[in-house]
């Protein structure tokens, strides 16, 4: 050490290399294989970032209202983001700090900026791990709806708070938006998508100060098929409802979703929810909504009862909406094949399918269903249909156990033992069942 410096200063440049030291001994312990070890260094270290913003090491600019200790907590959180191991503990552990205005907005800003980095060097391969750990904490991200809100900070700023980037509502909406654009801005996982899909619409999209900037998003999920489409429909649904966004094609999309994999999927009741908003304007031509009905009930016939049980209302709902569809239940039923069905089940526009030719015989079929609550739901096209129409909400969620539970507390008011009743003891070609006749 140069001469040049007095005993005050070489002490101070010392201990600031043993300080430098310290805080990658504990950056290091943020991958220990104990799970106390990690929560008590990522604690220090937050201790580290609120001393270093009451105590800067170096001199700063008193003229500057953004005094942040931000390299460490850059150095914190790129070590929480690990690439190949899985950081769910600590990433647990440091949401408790996100209540903090200050730490929540560079934490923000940091993963917008260390994203790109690491996924270049990957070259548009796919890392499940690392992405799942920004979700991880992306996720936990609240974020204030006023600017009232923004009162709680790790480090108390001698200026006042209203200078500072990480006080203004309107910066944190500026980097909330722009760190989710850039983690969605590269390919996702399987797993990660149904995740991403299913809280983008509820906790992403309201905070966002242009949501429409996700509609490349949610256009490339809807057309990966499967579950996917059916989540990014969340997300499509709020742009068209909330920004007046105009799709391209979005019925024709709509009905090309509904195949028989949709009755079966763990995201049923979603996606019917969603189907029943959005044919629910009165303003859709019949031709459409004829498709949609005469496809729904086509499908029904290879559907499970719970299934069924939202479908036929659905159905109804329908035609109850538009009347010029009645015809549908008014038509000749009597379908001696397939074949004889005027109606392309194939046809993958709903302008060209011919719904409006054909007749709801699906549902005349499951009047003899096995499963008598389908049976009967079915039979209410056999009279007039009322213009109230069926609550669909109690039945979105449907399930197997549950209409086991409910048979046992109905009461039946006959017992069919045989399907033809006895009318003897024997055979009734036999002599004796002539003389032994049940009266």
């Amino acid at each position: 050490m140069s001469d040049d410096y007095s005993v005050e200063e070489k002490y101070k440049i010392w201990m600031r290399h043993r300080y430098r030291a310290c805080v990658k001994q504990l950056l290091d312990l943020l991958t220990h294989e104990c799970e106390e070890v990690q929560e008590q260094a990522l604690h220090t270290l937050m201790n580290f970032v609120q001393t270093e913003g009451r105590k800067p090491l170096v001199q700063c600019d008193l003229s500057d209202p953004s005094i942040f200790p931000s390299e460490l907590l850059n150095l914190l959180v790129k070590h929480l983001l690990q690439v190949e191991k899985d950081a769910s503990s600590p990433i647990s552990c440091f949401l408790e700090y996100l209540k903090y205005a200050d730490v929540r907005y560079f934490t923000m800003a940091c993963i917008a900026n260390i994203i790109p980095r690491v996924m270049q060097k990957a070259k548009g391969a796919v890392l499940p791990v690392y992405q799942q750990n920004i979700f991880s904490l992306l996720s936990s991200i609240h974020m204030p709806t006023g600017q009232n809100e923004l009162r709680n900070f790790l480090v108390k700023q001698k200026m006042k708070s209203a200078e500072h980037k990480s006080a203004k509502l309107q910066e944190h909406k500026r980097i909330f938006e722009h760190v989710w654009l850039v983690f969605l801005k590269y390919k996702l996982p399987i797993a990660l998508y149904k995740k991403v899909l299913m809280m983008l619409h509820e906790a992403v999209l309201p905070h966002m100060n242009n949501p429409t900037f996700m509609l490349d998003f949610f256009t490339a999920a809807y057309n990966i098929g499967g579950a996917i489409s059916l989540l990014a429909l969340n997300g499509l649904f709020y742009l068209i409802h909330q920004h007046n966004l105009e799709y391209p094609d979005f019925y024709k999309k709509l009905y090309n979703l509904l195949e028989h994999s949709v009755l079966h999927v763990k995201y049923r009741a979603r996606f019917f929810h969603l189907l029943d908003l959005f044919l629910s304007s009165s303003h859709l031509p019949a031709y459409l909504v004829a498709a949609f009905s005469k496809r729904l009930s086509r499908l029904a016939l290879a559907a499970p009862p719970q299934a069924l049980l939202l479908v036929i209302p659905l159905v109804c709902n329908l035609i109850r909406r538009h009347p010029s569809c009645g015809i549908l239940l008014h038509q000749p039923c009597e379908v001696p094949d397939l074949s004889a069905d005027p109606y392309l089940m194939d046809e993958e526009d709903p302008a060209k399918c011919r719904a409006m030719e054909s007749s709801l015989w699906e549902l005349q079929t499951l009047q003899r269903h096995y499963h008598p609550d389908v049976a009967k739901a079915a039979a209410v096209i056999n009279r007039a249909l009322s213009d109230q129409e069926t609550n669909l909400s109690m039945l979105f969620d449907l399930s197997v156990p549950q209409l086991f539970e409910k048979e046992p507390n109905k009461r039946a008011r006959s017992v069919p033992l045989e399907f033809e009743p006895a009318k003897g003891l024997v055979c009734q070609n036999d002599l004796i069942s002539q003389h032994w006749a049940l009266e």
